[in-house]
């Protein structure tokens, strides 16, 4: 175990998570790092989250309507000089935080990526599986996921936007030249059996966000999508040993995409019709 005893604040924002909370709150109570706050901010779940989530947390509260201002609810109640937040179907490493905090001590970092993989059956989640394998030490494709609070609190948190939010907190650590690290662990994401209408509902969903997202962010999505195809070429390798997924992934990817625009298109003339 690591000298430090720095006190780190988990986040964990849910909505109907019965299948995935138990795991994840466990694992997070079962980190090698001594000093642990776990926050549960649940956005009225009627499947059995909260009540399954209450004798694991240290905090638990109900509030919505999205994941970002969850996430700011629960870093409002923070008391840990770092922040980490994670999804209520991701279950850490019994290192993770230990080692992620090791990483930003050791470049001085002011926050730190927690690579994730891909967990579940079927065909379009080993292609997610895949896809994940690619985009680790990105910064321009990943996030982070852990934070000083100080820094989060003096940004505001997390933008008011649907699915974006995490890429925007990373564009804005970026602009400001901070140091960020890489943990040597993995996070599993647990994300069962991939289907494309789950995924193209989802996204859609998200891209109605877009246009706010890229009114904030000039260019960044053209950053990102070059990015993408960076990581993706430099993997070139890893992708021909696996054709079947590969081209998957290729296909879920365009997929994901022209959801996205649907969903900005819908926002946007929504938004027309209304002036």
């Amino acid at each position: 175990m690591s000298g430090d005893t720095a006190l780190v604040s988990v986040v964990v924002p849910t909505r109907n998570a019965a299948r995935t909370i138990g795991a994840c709150l466990r694992a997070v109570r079962s980190q090698t790092h001594p000093a642990i706050e776990l926050i549960v901010v649940d956005n009225w779940s009627d499947d059995g989250t909260w009540e399954l989530a209450l004798p694991l947390a240290d905090h638990a509260v109900r509030q919505g309507p999205e994941r970002g201002e969850q996430r700011n609810h629960g870093i409002a109640r923070a008391r840990g000089e770092w922040v980490l937040w994670l999804d209520a179907d991701m279950e850490l490493a019994p290192a993770s935080v230990e080692r992620a905090l090791e990483a930003a001590r050791a470049t001085a970092a002011v926050g730190v990526f927690l690579p994730e993989t891909s967990v579940g059956s079927g065909f379009w989640t080993r292609c997610r599986t895949l896809e994940r394998r690619c985009y680790h030490g990105e910064p321009r494709i990943e996030a982070p996921r852990l934070l000083r609070r100080r820094w989060l609190s003096d940004a505001g948190g997390f933008a008011s936007l649907i699915g974006t939010e995490d890429a925007d907190l990373r564009n804005r650590l970026l602009a400001e030249g901070a140091t960020l690290a890489w943990a040597d662990t993995l996070v599993a994401h647990h994300e069962g059996r991939i289907g494309l209408g789950q995924v193209g509902r989802k996204r859609f969903y998200y891209g109605r966000s877009i246009p706010d997202y890229v009114r904030g962010n000039p260019g960044a999505a053209r950053i990102q999508m070059v990015a993408t195809l960076g990581a993706l070429w430099r993997h070139r390798r890893l992708l021909a040993a696996d054709p079947a997924h590969a081209a998957g992934l290729v296909a879920l990817r365009a997929w994901e995409v022209a959801a996205y625009l649907a969903g900005a298109l819908a926002a946007t003339a929504g938004r027309l019709r209304r002036r």
